[in-house]
């Protein structure tokens, strides 16, 4: 390795670790902001919040590579070009090209990184990720009795406090226990004058201890209602637990969540696709043959070979024709109603597997686009430095977050585009890379040619070299100030 191409992948490799840093705790945040009404208020623990957030941050990985590419070689080579390194490689006969191999070479090792990490790693992240989001999702608020609410999440209980305090709020005034675990209704209520609350367990228990109360029992009578009779129980000091088993993290198996496409490699999308179009083509295969049931033919060997040709001729009399009744236009009707409504299902279904079809195309070329996406970003921001001229964290922020909206914004609308059938399913996926590769060409082209891209004289000679008339500069007579 030559000495320049060092200092290159030098001052590529400091920006690339930040800004690939910097872009995966955006992206974090804000896949955490989608699922913060989830998360906050279940006491999950640091344990399951950390392996969320590893997954999480493990899925974002295939779109944090582009941008922190786009970013780190706009600010590398606008770095070097303003503090005129480039100007000095470029004196001693050295082309752009060669300047920019090292960093492409680079970028090529990220493309098929991120092509392996997107079809190896990215499914078994989605499986871990969201199924564990789906538990987190499935658990109950922490425990929150709040002051004159009834607080019905204890299984079986209904507590009541009017007022709590203390330092950590555990003292408890006017208590009321309603005690329905009893399928048959409540008959257990449970008054106290105070309390304490405290936990049991390591927080396996809730421990109530009442002080000065009454515990009043309904004994009802089972063959007359209204002779039930009460008991009534006082108390000065009595103890009540309640078991918190229902707020622990209850974790469902990860293998019925395998069949999600998100999970899935891509063998298993392209053998699910196959599957799906196979469905698809026995549908429609099979959709002639449940309209035969709807109508009613007439064979022409019984009608003998003259009817047959009057028949076929559209010679029949009318008058030989059967006068319409009112139950044969009855049976018409009810048998075009039928029609209708199979003709409904069937395209719904019809309609349905393709979809699933489109839908698991677009996971399949998406790991592909996303890969490529790293050297067209490069393509990109590499040669946009070197006409820039300007590093650090300022201009090449504000270039390289505009490339990359316009980046997300197609990549967002071709996909629905494609799932939506008004594009086919390659193009619309790969809209984006098809849209900016062109972008990144021209740029490459201008900065090869030290073309003065930002300039004003560069656009005012652009309509004179592509035929147009040329913009005349504006100047004042002599004489006249």
């Amino acid at each position: 390795m030559k000495k320049l191409d060092k200092l290159i992948l030098k001052a590529f490799a400091g920006p690339f670790l930040l800004t690939f840093a910097v872009v995966q705790f955006i992206l974090l945040t804000q896949t955490l902001l989608k699922y913060l009404d989830d998360i906050i208020g279940k006491d999950l623990g640091l344990p399951v919040i950390g392996k969320l957030l590893f997954f999480l941050s493990v899925l974002i990985v295939p779109t944090s590579l582009p941008l922190a590419v786009l970013l780190s070689s706009l600010m590398t080579y606008g770095s070097m070009g303003e503090h005129h390194e480039l100007t000095a490689i470029k004196a001693s006969g050295i082309a752009l090209t060669r300047i920019l191999r090292p960093v492409l070479v680079v970028s090529l090792g990220l493309l098929l990184a991120s092509f392996w990490f997107n079809k190896t790693v990215v499914p078994k992240a989605n499986l871990k990720a969201y199924s564990l989001l789906w538990d987190v999702r499935q658990q109950k608020l922490a425990l929150d009795i709040r002051e004159g609410v009834f607080y019905g999440g204890i299984p079986g209980y209904t507590i009541k406090v009017d007022r709590k305090t203390g330092p950590n709020k555990d003292r408890l005034h006017g208590v009321m226990i309603y005690n329905h675990t009893q399928q048959s209704g409540n008959y257990t209520v449970m008054l106290a004058d105070s309390g304490r609350m405290f936990t049991r367990f390591n927080g396996a228990y809730l421990g109530l201890e009442l002080f000065h109360g009454h515990n009043y029992v309904e004994q009802p009578d089972a063959q007359n209602r209204a002779g039930a009779s009460f008991i009534r129980q006082g108390f000065d000091h009595n103890v009540v637990t309640f078991s918190l088993a229902s707020f622990d993290l209850n974790r469902t198996k990860e293998e019925l969540f395998q069949t999600n496409r998100m999970m899935l490699t891509i063998p298993q999308l392209r053998a699910g696709t196959d599957s799906i179009q196979r469905s698809l083509g026995l549908a429609r295969q099979q959709m002639p043959r449940q309209l035969d049931a709807y109508y009613t033919y007439l064979r022409f060997d019984t009608l003998g070979a003259a009817a047959s040709r009057r028949v076929a001729n559209w010679q029949v009399p009318v008058r030989r024709l059967p006068k319409l009744t009112a139950p044969m236009v009855e049976q018409a009707a009810t048998r075009a109603r039928n029609l209708r409504e199979s003709f409904k299902v069937t395209a719904d279904k019809l309609d349905n597997l393709a979809r699933d079809s489109a839908q698991y195309r677009v996971e399949i070329y998406n790991k592909y686009a996303q890969s490529v996406a790293v050297l067209l970003m490069f393509l990109i921001g590499a040669p946009l430095g070197s006409i820039i001229k300007k590093g650090g964290l300022g201009v090449p922020i504000l270039v390289s977050i505009l490339f990359f909206i316009v980046y997300y914004v197609l990549t967002i609308t071709g996909t629905k585009y494609a799932k939506e059938f008004v594009l086919p399913v390659g193009v619309g996926v790969w809209m984006a890379n098809l849209v900016l590769l062109p972008v990144g060409l021209f740029l490459l082209f201008q900065a090869y040619n030290d073309s003065g891209l930002l300039e004003v004289d560069f656009w005012r000679r652009l309509p004179r070299r592509l035929g147009l008339p040329g913009l005349r500069r504006i100047t004042k007579p002599e004489g006249e100030e």
